[in-house]
């Protein structure tokens, strides 16, 4: 054999070796931890997710479909599309350029789903104008649709008032098609237990609804699918005002809501025109929201996306545009929440663009207590707040393990007192806020001049903000930060591309560690 061919085919073998179920589980693969994202396997597709890795950094990933190289990308996620139905497969990702079994991540071995059949809503009696409305045609359709089945809704806007979604199904909008709510609140009864603002009342079913409140910790909708290239409109500001007058303003749906629900992907869509929140999920678990397009512009409480009690979330790939924060990670509020004690934990937000808002928020509702959130390779504009964690002294709860790494703000807030939603019973505990690490950060944008960091805890002693750590921060120049109540503060390569270093204003604080 020619020396060339000998060294390819050497090279090819060990690939292969390396490459191998058994040979990549003898070496330590864990720190991948890749993942399928919930609720995206399909028939012909599925997401995967990862952990990023360092020396990943300037080279990006490869990802292995049955041993062979099928795509690169940059990010820690990636879908798998042009697979087969009912079919067995094996996913793995290596970081490029990268022989090594050590840069190999797990494996996963999937198979995907059966063709299910297709529900037309046309074939249900709705009409794509102006005045028709479909509700009764399109919950036909939904009625009708066998498991792993699809309601399908084509081009063309089709309104309605509020859908309720089922186990096993997906609802598909094809790009040009739009599914609009109208603007009646009549259309929207009747009204069904739900959760507002950190409290359990009865509120206006939403556009899209999914699941019942049950606080047991059991879920009653499973693998449900919302997905397609169209638009989700409801009935926006008017609805909403509607709403407020008739039956006070914590009786708003949302535009999509999800309760007790599980293995549910969001996915695709422009999804805009809430009456107030637009994607509100409730004791849920395994949550995919990812390449969304979310506009919530001049809508009260027009949040983007509210995790609610609820575990396992990965929001990815998404760009908010938002009239309230464009994300708010919640528990529940005050008393009730504090003895519900449903944590929202494990929240991962990676690779989103938040062009206007209020905030990349934690609370203020966090009662039940909020834990192990990640905030990566994000952008974020003049959010009014920034990445902002926010309570008050009688929510009772906490806020803890929280990192934000690898993005672009132009404000960190911590707030222990709001000025809004204050009313009801104090919980029996002062929260705790401890544990949070802000790394890699470009701030450089921001204003100068400005209090750019503003982290505060709570004036009780033995409840102020602990061990907190900011490292590798890029400031504009002249910046302020301002630390208040705190015990544990770290300040690392803290400043401004010049060499600057920021203006520290510090009260009540403990230990502080800055260079």
């Amino acid at each position: 054999m020619p020396k060339i061919q000998y060294l390819l085919a050497i090279t090819f073998f060990l690939f292969t070796l390396f490459l191998s179920p058994a040979v990549v589980n003898a070496f330590d693969t864990s720190k991948f931890n890749l993942l399928i994202a919930p609720g995206t396997l399909s028939e012909r597709s599925v997401t995967l997710i990862w952990e990023k890795q360092d020396e990943a950094k300037s080279l990006g990933y490869e990802i292995v479909v049955n041993n062979k190289r099928v795509s690169y990308c940059g990010k820690t996620n990636f879908t798998i599309t042009e697979l087969k139905p009912n079919t067995w497969y094996i996913a793995k990702v290596l970081i490029k350029g990268k022989a090594r079994a050590s840069y190999l991540s797990n494996s996963i071995r999937f198979k995907t789903m059966v063709s299910g059949k297709i529900f037309n809503i046309l074939s249900y009696g709705a009409v794509a104008d102006s005045t028709r409305i479909n509700t009764k045609s399109i919950q036909a359709a939904i009625d009708a649709c066998s498991a792993g089945g699809t309601v399908f809704i084509p081009r063309g806007t089709f309104l309605s008032g509020a859908l309720h979604l089922k186990s096993n199904m997906t609802l598909k909008i094809e790009e040009g098609g739009v599914l609009k709510g109208t603007q009646v609140p009549e259309d929207y009864l009747p009204m069904i237990l739900n959760r507002f603002e950190g409290w359990e009342m009865k509120t206006y079913a939403s556009l899209l609804n999914a699941g019942t409140l049950n606080r047991d910790g059991s879920y009653n909708v499973r693998n449900l699918t919302i997905t397609g290239k169209g638009k989700i409109v409801g009935g926006g500001r008017k609805l909403g005002e509607a709403m407020t007058k008739a039956n006070g303003i914590r009786s708003r749906g949302r535009l999509i809501c999800l309760m007790n629900a599980q293995n549910v992907s969001i996915s695709g869509l422009t999804v805009t025109e809430p009456p107030c929140w637009t994607i509100h999920y409730i004791y849920s678990d395994d949550i995919s929201c990812y390449n969304l397009n979310i506009i919530t512009k001049n809508i009260r409480n027009g949040d983007g996306i509210d995790p609610d009690s609820s575990t396992d979330s990965y929001i990815f790939n998404s760009t908010f545009d938002t009239g309230d924060d464009c994300i708010a990670i919640k528990s529940g509020k005050n008393p009730e929440g504090f003895l519900i004690a449903k944590p929202t934990k494990n929240v991962r937000i990676t690779d989103c663009d938040f062009k206007n808002g209020h905030g990349i928020s934690i609370g203020s509702e966090m009662s039940g207590g909020v834990s192990d959130v990640l905030v990566q390779d994000c952008k974020a504009g003049k959010l009014l707040h920034g990445m902002q964690i926010k309570g008050t002294k009688d929510r009772g709860g906490y806020v803890r393990n929280v990192t934000v790494a690898d993005c672009e703000l132009m404000k960190i807030t911590i707030f222990s007192a709001v000025n809004y939603n204050n009313d009801g019973e104090p919980a029996t505990e002062i929260p705790t806020f401890e544990n949070f690490v802000f790394r890699n950060i470009d701030m450089s944008i921001a204003v100068p001049n400005g209090v750019i960091i503003d982290i505060n805890g709570f004036e009780d002693v033995s409840h102020r903000l602990n061990n907190v750590s900011f490292s590798n921060i890029i400031l504009p120049e002249n910046a302020k930060v301002n630390v208040t109540n705190a015990e544990d503060i770290q300040f690392n390569k803290v400043k401004s591309i010049s060499g600057m270093l920021p203006t520290y204003k510090f009260v009540n604080v403990g230990t502080i560690i800055k260079d």
